[in-house]
């Protein structure tokens, strides 16, 4: 999932970061807000970098489906689906 301006400020510009999530919290937040646990990956080699725990606006979120390539998309250009739920 790509998480950045869109999503909340503090992901806006080069402090965007992509997340394979874990979990979403399912304690009462903000009205669409939302809680999530993953970790950030790096887009060169696909692997995890670090545990995150991110607080973000539900439809500003990116959703990138899985694809049968072991390497993630390079760039954001790929198609993403919009939920309003989660």
């Amino acid at each position: 999932m790509l998480i950045d301006g869109r999503a909340s400020v503090q992901f806006g510009g080069h402090r965007a970061l992509w997340l394979r999530v874990t979990s979403v919290c399912d304690k009462p937040t903000y009205h669409g807000w939302v809680w999530l646990t993953g970790y950030s990956i790096d887009l060169a080699t696909g692997a995890a970098l670090a545990r995150r725990e991110v607080f973000a606006q539900i439809a500003g979120l990116q959703i990138q489906r899985r694809t049968t390539d072991s390497a993630p998309p390079l760039h954001n250009t790929a198609p993403t689906t919009r939920r309003r739920g989660v």
